[in-house]
Order: structure tokens, then sequence, then C-alpha cells
């Protein structure tokens, strides 16, 4: 199996000493499990949904081709949210229609999974994120694709936070990972890629 993980830093892993983020550490463990995995973490860091939407497509399909049993793991958004130059980087209609875009085509060529954007420190931009997040669900409903809100659960994680504060106000490092890996980790949805 191969899977492609695509989105921003928190995909990246940006912030993690130990460089596996919880993209690395899901895929550690389904081979543990004895699941043989070829990994492509492609995650870039400051990315908008917009930017993802103009590569996605090409990268993925060179590392996944038709004779592999090749699978895809999206997540992103906190990008979009960001306020520059008095407005968010990306218009929440302008996501909705990009998160669209990326999931209807993806899905016609691979199984696909999306994960939330997760919350930093910024309390406005978390409810911002908060408010994506539940508009990507309503989209996955919609495509039926299965879709994880880590969003709540990390807001009232205090490792998560407190280790983003620590750091950079956004990404957490080894422990927060972790975390994050850990409600992947256990969602039916991913498990039922290797039963």
């Amino acid at each position: 199996m191969r899977i492609c993980f695509l989105g921003e830093s928190f995909v990246n892993g940006t912030g993690d000493p130990e460089c596996l983020g919880w993209t690395g550490r899901i895929c550690v463990n389904a081979q543990k499990k004895g699941h043989e995995i070829t990994y492509y973490n492609l995650g870039v860091r400051r990315e908008t949904s917009t930017e993802l939407k103009n590569r996605w497509h090409r990268e993925v399909t060179y590392r996944l081709p038709k004779e592999y049993d090749g699978r895809v793991v999206f997540s992103f958004g906190v990008n979009d949210t960001t306020i520059e130059n008095g407005k968010t980087r990306v218009a929440v209609e302008d996501s909705i229609q990009n998160i669209w875009s990326i999931l209807s085509a993806a899905q016609q060529l691979y199984p696909v999974l999306m994960v939330s954007p997760p919350p930093c420190t910024d309390e406005a931009q978390n409810q911002r994120i908060a408010n994506l997040a539940q508009e990507f669900a309503l989209v996955c409903q919609e495509l039926n694709i299965p879709y994880l809100n880590v969003f709540p659960i990390l807001e009232k994680s205090a490792i998560w936070l407190e280790e983003a504060r620590n750091y950079d106000g956004a990404h957490p490092r080894a422990a927060g990972y972790a975390e994050f890996a850990q409600i992947v980790d256990s969602w039916d949805a991913w498990l039922n890629w290797f039963r």
C-alpha cells in the first residue's frame, strides 16, 4: 500500500524534533502491526487550499501509478484562516470550493480520507478554524468521504496547546503530534484500510 499525505505544515510535522509528525507516527504504527506501507509526506509549510488544489494531482499520480494500491489522506485549512493584509488568506467560500474540487477529483482515482485542520493558540483564529472544520465536514458528508474532526479534541488537549505555545504559537512538538496520531490511529476509517 502506498499512501500520500497532503496538506500544510501540520502534515509536514513542523516542530517535531523527531521529524515524524502525526502522519509518520500512524505509518510507523501500521508497520509495527505488520502492514507494508510506502509513506509519502507531501506537506508544504504555509500552503493554502488554493495552492494545494494546483499541485496535488500531479504529485499524487506520479507516486501512485495505477498498478499499485494507492491511498490519499488530506488535511489542510489552517493557513486559509490566517489573517494577512486585513483578511483571511483564502475566503471561506473559496476554501469550500477548493476542498470540493480536490476531494471530488481524488475520490475518482483513490480511496480518500480527510482529517480536519487542528487548532493553534490564537483564539480568534481557532474560531475561524473551527468554522472551516464544520464546513469541511459538510462537504465530506456530501461526497461520502470519511472525515475526522480532530479540532474539538486537540482544542481541549493541554499537551497540544502547551507545546504549541512554548514553540511558535501554532505547532506542537513530539508529544502533541503523538496525541494527534493517537486520534487518527483509533479512527475506524483509517483502521478499515488495513482490514
